[in-house]
């Protein structure tokens, strides 16, 4: 983030896609919405300049097929470094696994082509404040001597300490998987839409693709429960949304 003349902050972006029209459509509006963008056609040079300043950008909006370094490897081989940017997918590929193992590689978020150029923009800022929020939650506070829980059978979220156990096994959850499980445990038993559910994880204010959702929800099952296909406390509800049920065992 940089500081313009008038003194106040500015985010930096970096937009990572081949195709000249589409770049330059995505920097239009993300500087009509006030960033700062810097654009780059190829997934080497996009990959190098990161890796060179960790710092300079705030956002990387990166598509997925790229010449040389395609985006996927791009974003595999920042966060084997350490490099914690956020970075939103741009792909044509909308199968759920392809999306699985983009979110599961590191990337934050994704978008599929066509796309709203508005909605883009919607959910970087979605992103960003999940950052923000993410790094002030890191911030060292004074141990509580009681952290708040959450339980149901088997399954315990501690949340101060961001943590959840299966029958005392820790279990490794994205940040986006822990506030899915979290909002689903804390409304035990009410039905939560998608909409509902992407307003409150991913802090979409827009009407946007609520596949997110179930990508998540598919791999959260996979994590939590002893079956993902008959799960007992992630449950769906066809045409609306999840709820979370007690069960009696995972």
């Amino acid at each position: 983030m940089t500081t313009n003349s008038g003194g106040a902050n500015v985010t930096e972006v970096l937009v990572i896609d081949d195709e000249t029209s589409i770049a330059t459509l995505v920097a239009y509006n993300f500087e009509r919405a006030g960033f700062s963008v810097s654009v780059s056609h190829d997934g080497d040079d996009a990959y190098q300049r990161v890796a060179a300043n960790p710092d300079a950008y705030d956002l990387l909006v990166l598509d997925w097929m790229l010449p040389g370094m395609d985006g996927l490897e791009v974003c595999k081989k920042l966060r084997q470094q350490g490099i914690k940017t956020p970075i939103i997918l741009l792909t044509a590929r909308d199968q759920e696994i392809d999306l699985v193992l983009g979110l599961e590689i590191g990337a934050d978020d994704y978008v599929t082509k066509p796309f709203s150029p508005r909605e883009l923009v919607a959910r970087a800022k979605a992103v960003l404040r999940r950052t923000d929020n993410a790094a002030e939650a890191d911030q060292p506070e004074q141990e509580s001597a009681n952290s708040e829980e959450l339980r149901a059978g088997l399954i315990r979220m501690d949340l101060e300490r961001h943590e959840v156990t299966v029958n005392q096994l820790q279990i490794d959850l994205t940040p986006r998987e822990f506030e899915l499980l979290r909002q689903l445990m804390e409304h035990k038993g009410r039905v939560l839409s998608r909409d509902q559910l992407l307003d409150r994880v991913w802090g979409y204010d827009i009407a946007t693709d609520t596949r997110i959702v179930d990508v998540h929800m598919s791999h959260l099952r996979e994590k939590l429960e002893r079956d993902p296909k008959n799960p007992i406390h992630l449950k769906t509800v066809r045409g609306i949304g999840y709820k979370f049920v007690e069960g009696t065992s995972t």
